[in-house]
């Protein structure tokens, strides 16, 4: 089938504003849509900017707006998005980053707000044994936050940004989530205190947004307001 591939192009080096410029691409509906992003980049537009890497939802690293949604590329089939002949599919890159070029954002601000929230393991105590021992049950407690690839899909979704750029963003609170709830981990205390405040867990009025976004289905909604009831628990 054939599809018009209606892609938003920036180069700010050239470029006054994004403009859009459509692209005829052959494709079968089992085909990824990086894999028809690829045909036009070696076929027809050599200019083409965008990222991917391991091409299997596993670095994150294509996260884009598809048809007004923010998936990974490499996990979007062609028969997602284009139900016939002549469908047309628009990308756009990610929403409140920098556009670096065309599909390309600059994500510092997004790893900035990550990092903000000390997204690792804090624990001075010594250590019985080898190493620190956790049982089934305790991991599942934020099993599902481990599978985050920081794709930035859920930042792009969250429409709380749009009006509140401060707001740290569903990642980096479900990350924090991560490693408050895990047993082996001493800075609750501190996280929490980071996420009690106007650009914490507080702007975050359960759109859902980032959870439907999510290629890994972690429920991030669901960690954004358990983290706020351990806040809530800690105040009182």
């Amino acid at each position: 089938m054939k599809i018009i591939i209606n892609i938003q192009r920036f180069n700010p080096e050239s470029d006054a504003e994004p403009y859009f410029r459509k692209y005829e691409v052959e494709a079968n509906p089992n085909d990824r849509l990086l894999d028809a992003l690829m045909q036009i980049k070696r076929f027809q537009d050599g200019s083409l900017g965008f990222r991917k890497s391991c091409a299997h939802g596993v670095c994150g690293s294509d996260a884009m707006r598809i048809n007004g949604a923010d998936r990974l590329a490499c996990k979007t089939l062609v028969q997602d998005v284009a139900a016939k002949d002549g469908d047309t599919v628009t990308i756009e890159p990610l929403r409140y980053l920098p556009v670096q070029r065309d599909l390309i954002v600059d994500q510092a601000e997004f790893f900035r707000k990550y990092r903000f929230i000390k997204p690792y393991l804090i624990n001075d105590e010594p250590v019985e044994g080898e190493e620190r021992l956790q049982s089934q049950q305790e991991r599942m407690v934020f099993d599902d936050t481990t599978n985050c690839i920081l794709c930035a899909a859920c930042y792009s979704a969250c429409p709380v940004l749009e009006v509140k750029p401060g707001f740290v963003g569903p990642a980096a609170i479900a990350q924090a989530y991560r490693f408050i709830a895990d047993s082996r981990d001493r800075a609750m205390d501190e996280r929490l205190e980071l996420l009690d405040n106007k650009t914490g867990v507080w702007p975050c009025q359960n759109h859902f947004k980032c959870t439907q976004a999510c290629p890994r289905s972690i429920l991030i909604t669901k960690r954004i307001n358990q983290t706020k009831d351990l806040i809530k628990k800690q105040r009182r």
